[in-house]
């Protein structure tokens, strides 16, 4: 099994959330692997810019998830460790980057946001990232 350290955002900006669509047609945050050496607070910051072309600031940390995939391109399994940031944009403008198979970024309230995510445990996080977002600001 391949173990892989990420990292990811959960952007903000007023009441709204950043989320692409990758190439599979599933709603998420964006989220990046961590190579040896490198600071998840970089990664996640360049990430976000890369997918999405936002501008993002870490505002602070929010937890941990992972899962698990089986690649069919490495003929083995897959365990994805993740570490969350709340972070906070001043604009609501996001691209989509297709060279890294990101089909769409938007920034959705948050209600909307719960609706669109495929996941449940990113549907989580992401009350847990907003509560933590509004006591904040």
């Amino acid at each position: 099994m391949l173990i892989r350290n990420c990292t990811g955002g959960i952007v903000f900006c007023q009441d709204k959330v950043l989320l692409i669509e990758n190439d599979k047609h599933e709603w998420a945050f964006p989220k990046g692997v961590v190579r040896d050496g490198q600071k998840l607070t970089d990664v996640v910051v360049r990430r976000v810019k890369l997918e999405t072309g936002v501008d993002a600031a870490i505002i602070a940390p929010c937890g941990k998830t992972h899962y698990e995939f089986y690649s069919v391109s490495r003929r083995k399994p897959v365990h994805n460790n993740i570490s969350w940031f709340i972070m906070k944009a001043a604009y609501s403008k996001a691209e989509p980057n297709a060279e890294e198979n990101i089909r769409s970024a938007k920034f959705f309230d948050v209600t909307a946001a719960m609706d669109k995510i495929t996941y449940s445990q990113d549907k989580s996080l992401l009350l847990m990232a907003y509560q933590k977002y509004k006591e904040m600001t």
